[in-house]
């Protein structure tokens, strides 16, 4: 309901009802919609651990990693879940930001450097960006490019936030 409703559509007494229960046991569970939406919205990115790999692949790697993700069929819509209602809830953005934070932005800073902190934001930027053009907006001509010419496109400018 998150991902096709939004977070602000999405009632309590609407999840019970497609749930077949009562609206007073969502609430004895989660507490309030903020904690269902935590529970119901988990993201893991498996992102590749980019220590391991040449610096000078390491744009590539990621970038091709975050458009196979997406493009796996078997992929639930948490990622668009969690993308569309961080855009209308503060508390959700919170959510995210502390996700990608902890699952992009914090390895690239620790792999060290000048302005660590800032690439990795730059890179959870550009990588956010093209998923919300391509995925959610399904903006053309982005929307109709094959997955290797997103990769091939996008790849040369998360490198340079990698590396300066």
């Amino acid at each position: 309901m998150f991902a096709a409703r939004g977070y602000e559509a999405t009632t309590i007494r609407a999840v019970a009802a497609q749930a077949e229960v009562d609206a007073s046991m969502v609430m004895r569970y989660f507490q309030s919609k903020a904690g269902l939406f935590t529970a119901a919205v988990t993201m893991d990115l498996q992102v590749p651990n980019l220590s391991s790999v040449p610096a000078s692949g390491r744009g590539e790697l990621l970038v091709r990693h975050f458009i196979s993700r997406w493009e796996d069929p078997t992929r639930d819509d948490e990622m668009i879940a969690l993308i569309r209602t961080a855009a209308t809830s503060e508390t959700v953005a919170g959510q995210l930001e502390a996700v990608l934070s902890q699952l992009i932005t914090k390895p690239i800073a620790d792999l060290g450097g000048e302005r660590a902190a800032e690439r990795g934001i730059l890179v959870t930027a550009q990588l956010l960006g093209v998923a919300l053009c391509r995925y959610i907006l399904r903006l053309e001509p982005l929307a109709s490019l094959s997955p290797e010419d997103v990769v091939t496109a996008v790849s040369p400018s998360v490198q340079r936030y990698l590396t300066g």
